[in-house]
């Protein structure tokens, strides 16, 4: 029997693999044999993989690949039906909260109400109702610390506060209409501007007043009245006048008027820029009553509620808003 010393001498040839799809995978090189190098089970079967004497078929997968939004190759691919088509996954639409749904149904049962001013008794008390659970659910606790939601223009959409009631009562006159009520918040510099703008068929003016705001409490400020301006009345280039109006109950046929509107017409548009040129006037206000409180009772991003000193109620939305359309 031959000894291991002699089977040193044995040279081993170098065993080269290959792969029917590829370069050659391994090598074994020329080694002697001997009892200290002699390869262990373990490190044969590292040395040489089974998978490489045998010789499977190639196998090909599909696979559908989710882009980045800004990949030049495509949009997002979602899934990949059996037929090899491309469908891309669209979210369901979002149920509107049970906030925005009590949003929507106080600004609709405004409609007809002239603000607050024709509303009758049954559409009050669906507002009252709907304005209660709007502040039980009021998203900011303390309005005053949010002031950044306070900012910009305000329309008045409703109110309870029968000190307006004569000033919307103005726009049952024939040819004048309260055509806004607006309340313009900067918490930069702590003012407050409220404005009423009338229209007419001639032309558009605007009252305002100028006031200064201080922070009370979570929910209350305070605000001083400084000053009044009445607008430059900007006067129409084109004059439009009904064919009547409605009077004490009464029509009034306007056509005869319709040659003497065109006569003065020319007249009214050549003074017109003149006159929207001249500055506002403006005025002090310092009685007595030029100081209120308000009570910020409800407050996001385009709707706000606000409680008076005499108990009324406003609800105002932000200019912009989708609230605001009928």
């Amino acid at each position: 029997m031959a000894s291991i010393s002699s089977l040193n001498q044995i040279p081993c040839r170098t065993l080269q693999i290959t792969s029917q799809y590829s370069k050659p995978t391994s090598k074994i090189s020329t080694l002697p044999i001997s009892s200290t190098n002699f390869p262990s089970k373990t490190e044969l079967h590292r040395a040489i993989s089974v998978k490489e004497f045998t010789n499977p078929k190639p196998k090909f997968t599909a696979q559908a690949t989710n882009y980045d939004k800004e990949d030049e190759w495509g949009p997002e691919v979602e899934k990949i039906r059996p037929g090899g088509v491309a469908v891309v996954d669209e979210e369901p639409p979002k149920e509107p909260s049970e906030i925005e749904l009590l949003k929507k149904q106080l600004a609709d049962s405004f409609y007809g109400t002239n603000r607050g001013l024709s509303a009758s008794s049954e559409t009050r008390a669906e507002i009252v109702e709907l304005i209660t659970q709007l502040e039980s659910k009021n998203p900011n606790p303390a309005p005053t610390e949010a002031l950044t939601l306070l900012n910009g223009k305000w329309i008045l959409a409703y109110t309870s506060f029968s000190g307006l009631f004569p000033l919307l009562s103005r726009g049952n006159l024939p040819l004048v209409r309260v055509e806004e009520i607006s309340q313009t918040i900067d918490s930069e510099s702590f003012t407050v501007q409220n404005s009423v703008l009338f229209a007419g068929p001639l032309a558009t003016t605007s009252i305002s007043t100028n006031a200064k705001f201080e922070v009370r409490s979570p929910k209350r400020v305070q605000i001083k009245f400084e000053e009044g301006i009445i607008g430059t009345p900007q006067l129409t280039d084109s004059i439009v006048l009904p064919e009547n109006v409605e009077f004490l109950g009464q029509k009034i046929d306007l056509s005869p008027f319709k040659g003497l509107i065109t006569s003065v017409q020319d007249t009214a548009s050549s003074v017109a820029k003149s006159i929207s040129s001249q500055p506002p006037i403006k005025f002090p206000i310092s009685n007595n009553n030029a100081q209120s409180w308000l009570l910020t009772t409800y407050l996001d991003d385009e709707l706000r509620i606000s409680r008076g000193d005499a108990g009324s109620v406003f609800v105002l939305i932000k200019e912009g808003s989708p609230l605001l359309k009928p």
